[in-house]
């Protein structure tokens, strides 16, 4: 009898865990159906359609779309410029907020401070950033140049030669992103255990071995999410490139990215079938480079 009434507490205790635990997860599962999941399905089918004149109405034009963007160098050059974004801001903003993530994770004078200001440009709005460091770059007015020319050397076109556009565009980048980056990792650094710091000082070991040999293994599997995030991120970099680049900049077209073309072709040409053609083309890419950074984890992220 008493048994009996264990196993049906037992059973009632089980479901309400399950009712509430769905219940307190459904917000989250609403909103990734309503803003991911659909958007994602209604891109696919608005990629085999061509909007109609004056942009109303829709016509189905089948793989036309694709086609078309795959004999596109536009195409083709957004999706260079993107990678070269991407390769520039993602491993630089990863090994400073490393580096920083370690000095500021130290009984050192003003930490909270520190970190304060490193998390800033994240809570900033993306324009503000942008015109900010565009008046930083400025060629005749800039206080970059103002500095060059102080020490009596020749301005640069920050952004408007194509040498530095895409450099000055990621350093923005790298600048916006260390913040979140080094919170991150301070997370990842605090769940290390002091004693293999402390047992590695017993044998010798120095500051730059401690870090090669505890603390880049253990914080493996948090710069395995930074990174998957922050090429995620990279690969859609918009903001700063529509805010700093003018459309008549010589070195536009070497900086323009993907999601900037499916922003042109969707709400400026009123041509959302090849807007979404090109999304689907860095959703693939997408795809293909998280699921090469998943199988290859095994050979260089730590669980253990």
């Amino acid at each position: 009898m008493v048994s009996g009434k264990v196993k049906s507490k037992g059973i009632k205790q089980k479901r309400n865990e399950f009712f509430w635990g769905w219940l307190f997860i459904l917000p989250t599962m609403i909103g990734l159906v309503v803003l991911n999941i659909i958007p994602i399905f209604q891109t696919i089918y608005q990629s085999f359609f061509k909007t109609g004149a004056f942009g109303k109405g829709n016509i189905f034009i089948g793989f036309d779309n694709y086609k078309k963007m795959i004999a596109d160098e536009n195409v083709w050059q957004a999706l260079i410029n993107t990678f070269k974004y991407a390769i520039i801001e993602v491993p630089f903003s990863i090994a400073i907020a490393i580096v920083l993530a370690v000095l500021l994770n130290r009984k050192i004078l003003g930490r909270t401070v520190y970190r304060t200001i490193y998390f800033l440009p994240m809570v900033a709005a993306p324009a503000a950033v942008a015109m900010v460091w565009r008046w930083l770059y400025n060629s005749e007015f800039g206080l970059l140049n103002h500095m060059l020319n102080s020490i009596g050397l020749k301005s640069v076109n920050w952004i408007s030669s194509p040498n530095f556009t895409f450099i000055s565009i990621a350093a923005v980048g790298i600048w916006s992103v260390i913040g979140y980056n080094l919170v991150l990792f301070l997370a990842g650094l605090q769940e290390i255990p002091r004693d293999y710091y402390e047992a590695s000082e017993i044998d010798g070991a120095n500051g730059i071995k401690q870090f090669f040999a505890i603390t880049l293994p253990l914080i493996s599997p948090t710069m395995f999410f930074v990174t998957i995030t922050r090429i995620i991120g990279a690969m859609q970099v918009f903001d700063s490139i529509f805010m700093m680049m003018d459309r008549t900049n010589p070195a536009f077209p070497k900086t323009q990215s993907l999601v900037y073309l499916f922003y042109k072709y969707s709400f400026i040409e009123s041509n959302k079938g090849y807007g979404s053609a090109i999304v689907m083309l860095l959703l693939l890419v997408i795809m293909i480079i998280t699921v090469i950074q998943v199988q290859y984890q095994k050979k260089w992220v730590n669980y253990n």
